[in-house]
């Protein structure tokens, strides 16, 4: 039953040579990882506006007019990450990112701090992205029957997280054919909505009613006050939200089609142009048409329906279906890239190995199971509201900015003295030089069990026509205005966001880094207990089979058969004795059935079944010197699943006893019954 509701909602398996014809074009790739980026331009603006807003309730009505600067300074900001994370597509086309990148270029804990910021970020971009969709829903059915959906956004926010879910656990191609076409009829009614919001202010005007000053939702966390440097830079990073996404491109160039470096390059290029225009045009639409935020509509709804009225009234309801659309799937981009990342720090043993499995559909689905639960949890415990979330969102996004730009920095210092070296020059000899003595000290300094254990790999930079090695300086250039740009934003953001709920991202990512830590201690220590290194050869092995039994059946009968069958002359039948009466009719049929194995009855005066058998195995291992006792359980398997509830789980529970004491081998001998 299982089995098939499984394939019912996910579909038949691939096999594992179909991965290849897995690949996204150019166009499915945009629609698959820049939903995430694109749909931020649904939010941005009114993020901003949501902090200038308490200075325009304060009584300074001109607050809304920085909001045009301060998007034209995140759009610039916008073209240098691009530009940067151009550099490390083209350098790091195996995927992975900043958490590739930093780790072998800054060192493996600078890795796993941009890796814990990446995973953090994915799952805030679910919620925040399903959130907003419902609050783009919520604000169209406004004065309608449909009203009272507003009250149930937390329902539709897991609703929506399941279904987007369950299409990725359906594979990558199919997910990408199911989100092209809602990515790209946002696309062009959002640009389309630009367009003709400009020519209709230019034409007839129009200005949103000014509402009251109760009227007016401010930022969470700010108290009403003056504007300052602080409140504007506040503004600021709370626009920054527009940039989140960006990144999502280089941690997925593997699922481009070839060559993944151009295509993926070409489709950031792509996805920074249309998210610049996207961003600036909605800012300066919200500046003309004198908008507010407001609790029950979002901006974009505001001005959309100032400007299309009269026969243009119904683009209104296409935009806004349009928005949800993509605010909603804008969460695959997370569901593309979490499983994708997740897989990468398995597969370094920093995670549980089964994030590193594919499943049926060729797809990460432990990554994808667990994005999607903790995603939902994150929209219950914020009640599905995108201003709440906010405030934890972006401080991910920027550190994981500047330890990717930082470590493409580290790396090109490290080709100048290459390029040097190869010049002749002394100097950069001796520099270089100097550089591996460190090196080699380091890795001397390590625990031998590490080395044995971390699967060392070499640089994964890959050199072609944009890294080349002669282009270094420019290269440097370009990832070290990056990486300044985005530490100055890191550090506005947690400044102004701090005890506004950043601080819970700046707790939770380095909880993560050690729980990585403890993990690829686990695995070394594993490594080191199973490593055949001084084992001594194959011997036989003197052991005594026990047969726990409760009776005398055909199971039980089973069981002593294959006991004899591996140790002849040592089985032993055990029984725990918990009535007299029951026990007495036991040593009668076993003259007939025993088949010469020696019964031993246990006295259990507490009616105790595990603590006595564990007491006799201690007592037979002493007594006879055994290498191991091995445990033979009978046990009888209905034929319906329900049946099962029908029964003690006694033999369930002596594995998990028995399963943690060294020296004991358990094994089961199942009996099937028919009906």
């Amino acid at each position: 039953m299982a089995a098939e509701l499984k394939r019912f909602f996910i579909g038949r398996a691939l096999r594992t040579e179909q991965a290849s014809h897995e690949r996204l074009s150019k166009k499915t790739a945009l629609a698959v990882f820049s939903s995430d980026a694109l749909s931020s331009t649904a939010y941005a603006t009114e993020e901003i506006l949501l902090v200038l807003a308490v200075a325009a309730v304060y009584g300074q009505a001109g607050a809304f007019k920085y909001v045009v600067p301060i998007s034209i300074g995140i759009a610039v900001l916008l073209v240098i990450v691009a530009i940067s994370y151009r550099q490390t597509i083209h350098a790091y086309p195996s995927g992975g990112g900043a958490y590739i990148v930093a780790k072998e270029n800054l060192g493996t804990n600078a890795g796993l701090v941009a890796g814990a910021s990446l995973l953090v970020d994915y799952v805030l971009t679910v919620a925040v992205s399903i959130a907003a969709g419902v609050a783009a829903i919520t604000s169209m059915v406004q004065g309608t029957r449909y009203a009272w959906l507003d009250e149930h956004k937390v329902l539709l926010c897991l609703i929506f997280i399941a279904l987007i879910a369950i299409a990725n656990l359906r594979g990558v191609r199919e997910s990408g054919a199911l989100f092209a076409a809602p990515t790209y009829a946002f696309l062009v009614s959002f640009l389309f909505m630009i367009g003709y919001g400009f020519y209709s202010y230019s034409a007839y005007g129009g200005v949103a009613p000014v509402p009251g000053p109760e009227e007016i939702k401010t930022a969470e966390g700010y108290s009403l006050q003056p504007l300052t440097l602080f409140l504007i830079l506040g503004a600021f990073s709370n626009g920054c939200t527009a940039l989140t996404g960006i990144e999502a491109i280089s941690n997925g160039v593997p699922a481009f089609k070839k060559p993944e470096a151009t295509n993926a390059a070409t489709t950031l290029v792509v996805m920074a142009g249309l998210l610049t225009v996207m961003f600036l045009g909605t800012s300066v639409l919200a500046y003309l048409y004198g908008v507010h935020p407001h609790d029950s509509e979002t901006v974009i709804s505001q001005f959309a329906r100032i400007m299309f009225t009269g026969p243009m009234a119904w683009f209104y309801y296409v935009v806004q279906i349009a928005t949800a659309l993509i605010l909603v799937l804008a969460a695959n981009t997370s569901f593309a890239d979490f499983p994708r990342l997740s897989s990468l720090l398995a597969r370094d043993r920093f995670l549980p190995r089964q994030f590193a499995t594919r499943g049926d559909k060729l797809v990460f689905s432990n990554g994808i199971v667990i994005l999607a639960i903790f995603a939902g949890l994150l929209v219950i415990a914020f009640a599905g509201n995108t201003s709440r979330l906010i405030p934890l969102y972006a401080v991910g996004v920027f550190l994981s900015f500047t330890l990717s730009q930082s470590g493409m920095v580290r790396h090109w210092l490290k080709e100048r003295i290459q390029v040097r070296k190869k010049n002749g020059d002394a100097n950069a000899r001796e520099e270089a030089s100097i550089h591996f003595t460190e090196s080699t000290v380091d890795a001397e300094a390590l625990p031998d069990a590490e080395l044995a254990a971390s699967e060392e790999r070499g640089s994964t930079f890959i050199t072609d026509e944009v890294t080349d090695t002669s282009h270094w300086k420019k290269s440097i250039a370009i990832n070290a205005i990056g990486a300044v740009a985005t530490f100055i934003v890191l550090c506005v953001f947690v400044a102004t966001k701090f005890l506004h709920g950043a601080w819970i991202v700046v707790v939770v990512v380095p909880l993560l880094v050690f729980m990585f830590r403890a993990i690829h201690k686990h695995y070394i220590g594993v490594a080191k207990q199973l490593s055949t290194e001084g084992l001594q050869d194959l011997r036989p092995i003197k052991h005594t089979v026990i047969v726990p039994i409760s009776g005398i059946h055909r199971g039980v009968i089973g069981a002593l058969q294959y006991a004899k069958s591996i140790a002849p002359e040592h089985v032993k039948a055990v029984y725990v004795d918990f009535d007299e009466e029951a026990t007495a009719k036991l040593r009668e049929k076993w003259e007939r059935w025993g088949a010469g194995v020696q019964l031993v009855v246990l006295p259990s005066p507490y009616r105790e079944l595990t603590r006595p058998l564990l007491r006799y195995i201690a007592r037979l291992e002493v007594k006879n010197g055994n290498d191991v006792v091995t445990v033979v359980l009978p046990e009888f398997v209905p034929a319906k699943w329900w049946q099962h509830l029908l029964h003690n789980q006694s033999s369930l529970m002596l594995k998990g006893a028995l399963l943690f004491k060294k020296g004991v081998i358990v094994t089961s001998v199942p009996y099937h019954l028919e009906k």
